[in-house]
């Protein structure tokens, strides 16, 4: 069964298996020259000019296989060399310009950007023009066209640009590390950090000296990945990797859930704290209702300071969708808790970097969370929980809340409540659409992940959320 949406996915799997094979053996610095020969063999055919352009392309991936640019906090980064196929962004007249007469173009240009030749066409001079617009929308025959790259399109945030090097820049500023511009991007030239070799450090060490265990938090959307295995035999396969103890994420969301009915009961007016791309989004861009967001954790976050509150010794790695939880586990608020982040993509170049089948595995479980702390994997759960919540704690409270499918419904929200006419009093926020299960570092994509996340809800032991964060339930 297909394992991944897109070859891009794969070729940086393959980079990630590779990288981590030979981190397990403690020789990857003697044989990094020879990961991109071994991807890409001497007369291989490649999407590049040349095979010699296809490795150097490929040594970038290493780099960032190995944790990219650390003097660069932003943990989604521009491959330079291969971000060179795309046409230049911007606005362009094509050859539907008919060389009217009208030149209403020229006219609604304040810049004095348009021109035309003797056949009476259109051009647009790029040093002048600064994208307003105005002469597409004008224009009769829809002739003039804004060719935005898939990454662009993909920034709902518009935190990329085109710099003069005619490569994507990304502006560390705005950037919400959700991965949107890494999942689109048809060549792979913008990817996320990987930092699958202090996972595999931690395993090794705790292996060799049992001075500490290394705990494994498994997201919920992790329901409707691996689709070729049974969830049972993901989760042996992360005891097969060397994790002493594999717990829900969703535990934490039920966590979460508990307190934010009650803060939200205390303030009378809140937005989610969970998704850390929403988060920063309404940081960036609306500061003003900064003091609205939820001073909770997020599950993440929550969970890990619960289990080293147990285990001081512990080493928390979260294992999700989610390219901004690299970002969220650097803040000063999350990194004592969380040791390293992980996507469900570096988990199957693990898998396979140990030649672990885990098809051919016997079936774990996983039984520490509710429905309602799954659901939280897909847009709507964290509403639904947040309402059981205050049900199972008796909180009279008039909930009017509102999923934000997307960072585009997230603005619209935070647009009407910045103005105060926002009819809802809880936003939840999720960057990606469909939430949680459309991040990024998914393995694939798709409508049916709703289903397979609302069916692994029902599948949950406990029924109720206070059931779900008892301490006497939570044995670890």
């Amino acid at each position: 069964m297909k394992k991944f949406d897109t070859k891009v996915q794969h070729l940086k799997y393959k980079v990630l298996r590779e990288v981590a094979r030979y981190g397990w053996k403690d020789d990857l610095h003697e044989h990094i020259l020879d990961i991109p020969k071994q991807i890409v063999p001497g007369k291989t055919s490649t999407m590049r000019c040349c095979v010699y352009k296809e490795r150097a392309i490929l040594s970038e991936r290493v780099k960032l296989a190995m944790g990219g640019n650390k003097n660069d906090p932003c943990v989604i980064e521009v491959i330079e060399i291969a971000c060179d196929e795309c046409p230049a962004a911007g606005y362009e007249v094509t050859d539907s310009c008919r060389g009217c007469l009208a030149h209403r173009c020229e006219d609604v240009c304040k810049r004095g950007a348009i021109s035309f030749d003797h056949n009476h066409v259109a051009h647009i001079d790029k040093s002048k023009c600064v994208e307003c617009g105005q002469c597409a929308k004008v224009c009769p025959f829809s002739a003039i066209v804004n060719r935005k790259r898939p990454c662009q399109n993909a920034c709902k945030v518009k935190a990329i640009s085109i710099n003069e090097d005619n490569a994507a820049a990304i502006d560390g500023e705005k950037c919400t590390a959700c991965g949107a511009c890494v999942y689109q991007c048809p060549f792979g030239a913008i990817s996320d950090k990987s930092y699958i070799l202090n996972v595999i450090d931690f395993i090794k060490k705790s292996n060799n000296n049992k001075n500490y265990k290394v705990y494994a938090i498994v997201a919920p959307s992790v329901s409707s990945q691996f689709t070729y295995a049974k969830l049972g035999q993901v989760i042996t396969g992360l005891k097969e990797l060397g994790f002493h103890t594999v717990i829900e994420a969703a535990l934490g969301a039920d966590m979460v859930a508990e307190k934010e009915a009650r803060e939200l009961a205390e303030k009378g007016f809140l937005t989610s704290s969970c998704c850390p791309a929403f988060v920063k989004y309404i940081k960036t861009n609306f500061p003003a209702l900064a003091d609205k967001i939820s001073h909770n954790l997020s599950p993440m976050a929550e969970l890990a300071k619960y289990i080293k509150s147990t285990d001081a010794t512990a080493k928390v790695v979260f294992i999700g969708p989610c390219t901004a939880k690299k970002s969220e586990a650097q803040l000063d608020s999350v990194k004592e808790y969380v040791d390293a982040v992980m996507t469900f993509e570096e988990l199957q170049a693990l898998y396979d970097s140990r030649d672990i089948d885990i098809t051919a595995l016997d079936e774990d479980v996983l039984d520490n969370a509710s429905y309602f702390g799954r659901i939280f994997a897909r847009s709507g759960g964290l509403c639904d929980a947040v309402a059981q919540a205050m049900k199972e704690q008796n909180i009279d409270f008039d909930l009017k809340p509102i999923a934000c499918d997307g960072i585009e419904e997230c603005k619209v929200a935070l647009l009407k409540a910045n103005k105060g006419v926002l009819p809802a009093n809880f936003i939840e926020g999720m960057a990606c659409i469909g939430g949680c299960i459309g991040g990024a570092g998914c393995l694939t994509h798709g409508e049916k992940n709703k289903s397979e996340v609302d069916k692994y809800g029902k599948e949950a032991l406990e029924k109720t959320i206070a059931d779900a964060t008892s301490v006497t339930k939570t044995k670890f």
